[in-house]
């Protein structure tokens, strides 16, 4: 019985991870199967920059030329809400949700900026 209660609490904890998202009217948040087929596909957004995810959990986000050009590395995980979470060689860490919204695809961050994805 002592387990039970600190199991519940981790439930609701990612249950509430997952509402925290802004989402907007039609965002559906990739499903399982998108999100396993992940490995090895890159996203280009429209400011130039382009994230790509390793079949091996590396991540690359490359920065477009106008915004300084160079590559920041790191590893990227899929955690239980659907976010991508990302940790970076230089200590910096963020998750982020790709949403389809109609046709396009967007990428969501945690304080609720939206980038779509080419």
């Amino acid at each position: 019985m002592r387990w039970i209660m600190p199991l519940f609490l981790c439930f609701a904890a990612a249950g509430a991870a997952a509402e925290n998202w802004q989402l907007r009217p039609g965002d559906t948040p990739f499903a399982q199967a998108e999100l396993q087929a992940l490995p090895g596909q890159s996203f280009q957004f429209f400011d130039g920059g382009e994230s790509q995810y390793g079949r091996n959990g590396a991540y690359a986000y490359t920065y477009s030329a106008e915004n300084g050009g160079g590559t920041a590395w790191g590893t990227y995980r899929i955690a239980r809400d659907g976010s991508i979470c990302v940790d970076f060689t230089n200590g910096f860490n963020r998750c982020d949700l790709y949403v389809r919204n109609g046709a396009r695809v967007i990428l969501v961050t945690q304080k609720g900026e939206r980038f779509p994805v080419r």
